[in-house]
This record gives C-alpha cells, structure tokens and sequence, in this order.
C-alpha cells in the first residue's frame, strides 16, 4: 500500500468572513448542478472490452497487501482485501458507478424506493427470484433481518465497527411475497442505499459467536459470481473459484487468486510471473515504461531518459561493465531479466477514489489559534503541490476543493473559496494579528529551537514522542455549544467509534481516548488587505518568546518519497511566511498509532477516501470532539481535532433530508464551514496506478467503480484492444 498521501473513500466562491471566526455561507442552489458536481478528473484505465473478445477460463493473479484477517467487512480489523473478497462473493443493493454513484445491481435486486414517508420512512426492496445463496436457500427478509440486529448497535455481544444507518431501522419485515423486503426507518434516513452492501447470510449475522467469529477465516454460504474456494495463509494466498450455481452473466475466469506480496516486492513478483495484476508505486511504473521501450534502452547504466544508443555509446556501456564487480553484474543480469519480462506489462492508470490533506493539530500550541492555521492554509499554493505528485505521471494537476466529495460526485462542489486563495501577504497579516512578530525576541530556550527549526531530518521514535503531547485544548470553532447530536463513545471492544462510515488510509486504528483538558481558543480573521509592520522582514516569528516552529510528522516507509517530497515543498511554502517546521519520520506501524490518532504532531499528511454518502461516512472524520464521562475526549476519527456545532448539524440535516439534492446543497454547505476551520487542506487527488499483463482486459485502475468481476479475463487470441490514452507502454 502506497503511503503516497497515505492512504481510505471521501473528496469538493466567495464566501465573507465576519470577526471572531463567525462566517456567513452563500446561499447554495436547492437542486445538484452538474457543473458544480463536474466530471472524474481521469476515467477508468481498465482496458475494456465485449464480454464477447474475452477468453473463457484462465486464473487471474491478482496482489494485495496482505491476506485479511477477516471477511467480515463490518469489523475493525477489515481491510482492503476483505472488500475485495466481500465485491466478488456476497451480494450488494447497490454498487458505484464510474462517477462514484450508487446503482442499483440488477443481479438481486429488481427494484428499491422509498414508498412512504410519513408518518414514517419505509423502503421496499424487490428482489431477482434468481437471487439464493450458495446452499440453494432463497435471498430474502431473514438475511436482512439478521443483518439489522447484528449492526444496529442494540446488542453490545457483536462486536462491530461501525452500525450507522441500521441504528436508525425499527423493523424489518417481510412484503406481499418472498421476494419482498419492507424496511421501516424510526428516523429518516437519507444514505439508506448504503445498507446491506454486502448482504451476509444470516447464518454469519444470525448469532454473535458467528458473526465475531464464523467469518473471520471462511465463508461457507456465499452468493456472487465467485465464491471462496480456499484461504491459505502459509503461501498467503486467497482462492476464489467462479460459481456454478450463479444466476447472472458467467464469470469468464475459473479463478482469482489474491497473493499477498509487499509493494516493494511487486515488480519482482510480476516479473516472475507470480502476479498479473497489482497496484504498484511511481518507481516500479517507470520501470514498467522502461521496459516498453526499444532494447538495448532500458539499462540502469542508461538510466529512464535515454535515447537510442549509438556504437560508440555501447562501447562506453561495455567499458563500464566491466568495471563492475561481481555482485554488481550479477544484480544487473538480474535487473535485466526483469526488465525483459516486465515488457508484457502495462501501467494502468486513474486516480483512487480519495484525496491526500494536510492535517493541522488543533488541540494546543500554535495551531490551537484559527489565525495562524488560516495562515497556514493561505500561504499554500495547492496547485504546484499537486503538480509534484500527479504532472511526472501525467495525470492532470487540479486541487481538490471539498473535503466531503470528489469531482464527479454528486455532492461535489469546490468550496475551498471560504478559506481563501493562495495569497502569502494576507498569511502574513493573519499571523501578525495573532500576535507572531517577525524577528520578535527569543528566549535562550527559544533562541536553541529557532537554531534548530530549519533542520529538517529524520528523528529517533523516541525523540519524536518526548515533543509535544496530547494534553491540551479541543476547538469548538464557532462557538462553544454543546452539540445537538453527541456522538457515540468507541466501542470498547473494537476501539472504533459507533457510527464509523470509513477508515484511514493507513491502519485503521482509531484514537485510544487520551486525556485532555477542555476549553477553546478563539481567533479572528484578520480584515483583508492587512498589511505586515512596515519593513517587516519575514525571518523567525516569535510570540512571548518562543519561536514559530511547526512539528511536521512523515511515515518512513516504501512508498512515501512522494509524501516527503510534497512535505519539503510545504516546508518552504512557509518558511516564506515566516513559519518554520521540523520534519520528523516515523515508521509506518507507529505513524497513525503513536501520533496521529494520539495528537503527537502539528502537521501531518495522509489521505481519507470518499464515499458516496458522506452525510454517514464523513461525520466522524469531521465531529467536534466531545468529552466523555471519564474525562478523556472522543475525536472519533477527527484526528485534526478541529470541529464545530454547525458543522454537525449540517451533516445531521443531510442525513435526514430525504431529497437527494437538497441532501446534497447541505453537505457542501458543510464542507464550506470545514474549509473555514482550516483543520484540514485538501490538497490532490491520489494517484491510481496499476501494473496489468497486457492480455488482462476490464481490470486495471478502477476510479470509482465497484469492479465487475464477472466480465474480468484475458483478451482472446487474435483480439485486440484500443489502448487507453493513459496507460503506459
């Protein structure tokens, strides 16, 4: 997994600032607009073809991460990989379209509406009379039932992480036939096409003991073109083998097998055959380009960029290797060799359905002041930062405008115009009416940090966790009510919080409940046009003696050059507006456990997904913290801690409004307020790349799209396809 943003689903003018952080939002149109919702930045890269052009049978070797721990999707240890498992296997009321979208999957479900909504909202599910599970036994009221019981949150022995959604069920009962599913809401409930996707069996919702144990390690009743054939977790491997008893259109693989192999490892895995399909990092892609090119052009004596060689160039080539030593020549033969098999691959790609932010800590220090992470946000110029990531991959360099929604989806909107544009001279003035002075006088103490603030570099762990600590101050931004809508406190046995739409992207570990103390930290926004004390110089900021100097938290590990490479271009962004910054990397088993989750940092970046209903899945990254009875604070997932009544309100609105596009007008009304906090800046879409054997067709980078596993193979022998303006060769 690519720490390029590090990785989880969410993503989208003029807007007047008032004093003491007060903000008044334009009116938004009541309906969704398709120029405000836009396009995908980039389509699909999945090499697509006519069922008709691909071959039938073959066994497609496909990596992931890890073989999962579960193939429950519904607890906290889920990963990727169980999704990937749960897409292929279990049924789905709806799935994504390319522009993030639920649809409906016509391969259970003939119809789904709401038929009433007063005096309460009820759903009517239409199944396929196809639709049965792998046993023969009919898809219909009890599963759901089951399902509901289980995930409503009522019975505390399931251990679930998350229960959105069904907590707002009353009753589930069966319609004028088998076929017929009535559900009956005890409070509106606007995101109901996210329920029961996936559907399991209720002999695995049925029980706790089932449910927390019976489908972690197999899923003996299954109904989805593949089932589970068998897990091995000695050669970490999962094979999954095509249904017979399927009532839709025929898988054309016999098998998929998901091989656990590290990225780091995966260009050797696709060299040696191991793999035909795998998410790959920017180095292994260029590799992969590399290797496309002419022979006698892909050498590391040459390098990526260089041209046809001549005689006298390959003699020179010659010469140098034989200055080689032995080991030396025997890594470039096999280096060779690799590049040599790598020519039957290709570079698929798009951008996954989520974006990379900088998260700025608001619970102390600086930070805890809304000038200064204002000022942090304007001095950014969000532009040439995603130009650093996505321009060398040839993807196209936009900002992300909302923290909720990603360009296409409905709920899309840029709203990054109630912060404010790029503009250092007004960063400038917002970190001088906070007080920071430029040149200011140090203290002995702050005159050794100021010394050491430009150093950026690598710090021990233990370093790291002495600076700074979780104590301190949650933001109540707007205004210090109480909330209308407490959020729940984390499950104790899954250590989740109860209304858990989505996950980081990284290990999907949840804030521990570290004790803080309460209180706020208002700020004003500086008047426009402010200017800095004249003749100023943008040096070293100081406030009562201690330096402007800002903690910058990086994980280490495979994949996270371009993350470090974005932090650098940061780091000077500021130092520009006289905010410096210490660069600390950590390894990656430590980087959300140990200081994102806990609050051990100032500014970090990592990524969150978007969903297709972020009214549900992204309440939680965006809550306002809120004390719990032992003193401790729940930040749920909002690790910035950074939030305001308002904005829960709004999410509260949207997930009870059941007119999609007025649904939809609130949640961007939303995210025009989380802008206005600066706890987070969305910066760029992350990056989709994906190594595919050339033969491999309707698989690749997927975008938004749930994949069709069924219509996945190998491209006929004498068939061929029309490559995509986008992969590599």
């Amino acid at each position: 997994m690519s720490h390029d943003g590090v990785r989880l689903r969410a993503v989208m003018r003029s807007v007047a600032f008032l004093t003491a952080g007060a903000l008044a939002v334009p009116t938004l149109a009541a309906c969704s607009s398709d120029n405000e919702s836009g396009k995908p930045l980039a389509g699909q890269d999945i090499a697509p073809v006519g069922r008709d052009l691909v071959a039938d049978g073959g066994t497609l070797n496909w990596a992931v991460d890890d073989v999962p721990e579960t193939l429950n999707t519904f607890q906290s240890d889920a990963d990727d990989a169980t999704t990937r498992v749960a897409q292929a296997v279990l049924p789905a009321m709806f799935r994504l379209d390319a522009q993030g979208r639920p649809q409906r999957d016509a391969d259970y479900l003939e119809s789904a509406k709401v038929v009433d909504t007063e005096p309460k909202q009820v759903v009517l599910y239409k199944l396929d009379q196809r639709a049965v599970w792998s046993d023969g036994r009919e898809i219909g009221a009890a599963d759901f039932a089951a399902q509901w019981r289980a995930l409503s949150g009522k019975d505390s022995a399931y251990w679930t992480a998350r229960n959105a959604g069904y907590d707002r069920i009353e009753k589930i009962e069966r319609g004028a036939n088998n076929l017929e599913v009535k559900v009956t809401f005890s409070r509106p409930y606007a995101d109901w096409k996210a329920l029961f996707s996936p559907l399991y069996p209720k002999d695995v919702m049925g029980t706790p003991d089932a449910f927390n144990d019976g489908a972690r390690r197999k899923l003996k009743v299954t109904a989805g073109a593949f089932g589970v054939q068998k897990i091995d977790r000695k050669d970490k491997e999962i094979v999954l083998a095509r249904n017979p008893h399927w009532w839709g259109r025929p898988a054309k693989l016999s098998e998929i097998v998901l091989h656990a192999v590290p990225l780091d490892k995966r260009a050797a895995a696709l060299a040696d055959g191991t793999v035909d399909l795998a998410e790959i990092d920017p180095a292994d892609a260029s590799r992969i380009a590399l290797a496309g090119r002419a022979k006698g052009t892909n050498t590391p004596l040459q390098g990526a960029s260089a041209s046809p060689t001549s005689k006298d160039e390959n003699k020179n080539e010659s010469r140098q290797k034989k200055k080689l030593s032995k080991k030396q020549r025997k890594a470039l033969a096999k280096y060779l060799r690799q590049q040599d098999a790598l020519r039957a691959f290709t570079v698929r790609r798009s951008f996954e359905p989520a974006y990379t932010q900088l998260a700025l800590n608001g619970s102390e220090g600086p930070l805890a002041d809304e000038r200064v992470r204002r000022a942090v946000a304007r001095a950014l110029d969000r532009t040439a930062l995603a130009k650093v990531v996505l321009a060398p991959l040839g993807l196209p360099a936009v900002p992300v405008g909302s923290h909720l929604a990603l360009s296409g989806q409905a709920a899309y909107a840029d709203n990054s115009g109630a912060l404010g544009d790029h503009d250092t001279t007004e960063a400038q003035a917002l970190l001088t009416d906070a007080g920071w002075v430029p040149g200011g006088p140090l203290k002995d103490k702050g005159e050794k940090a100021a010394g050491a603030a430009g150093k950026k570099g690598k710090k021990s762990d233990d370093e790291a966790d002495s600076e700074g600590g979780s104590d301190g101050q949650y933001i109540v931004g707007e205004d210090n009510k109480d909330p209308q809508d407490h959020t729940k406190k984390h499950d104790k046995a899954s250590g989740h919080g109860g209304d858990e739409g989505s996950k980081h992207l990284a290990d999907g570990k949840q804030y521990d409940g570290r004790k803080v103390k309460q209180g706020g930290a208002p700020g004003a926004y500086a008047p426009k046009g402010t200017a800095a004390p004249a003749g100023a110089k943008t040096g070293v900021l100081a406030k009562d003696g201690k330096p402007l100097t800002l903690r910058f938290v990086l994980p280490s590990g495979t994949g996270s050059e371009s993350l470090s490479a974005v932090a650098d271009n940061i780091s000077r962004m500021l130092e520009k507006v006289g905010i410096r910054t210490e660069i600390t990397k950590v390894s990656d088993d430590s980087y959300f456990k140990d200081h994102i989750a806990s609050g051990q940092y100032d500014l970090a970046l990592y990524s969150w997904p978007a969903s297709a209903f972020p009214a549900t899945d992204a309440r939680p990254i965006f809550a306002k913290p809120v004390p719990a009875a032992d003193g401790s604070l729940n930040v749920e997932q909002n690790y910035t801690r950074v939030g305001t009544d308002q904005v829960d309100q709004l999410f509260d609105q949207a997930a009870s409004t059941l007119d999609e596009d007025e649904s939809a007008a609130l949640v961007r009304k939303a995210d025009a307020r989380i802008w206005a906090a600066a706890g987070s800046i969305p910066l760029y879409q992350r990056p989709q790349l994906t190594a595919a054997r050339r033969t491999v067709v309707n698989a690749g980078s997927f975008g938004f799209q749930t994949p069709v596993y069924e219509d996945m193979g190998f491209l006929k022998k004498g068939a061929k396809v029309s490559p995509s303006p986008s992969s590599g060769s």
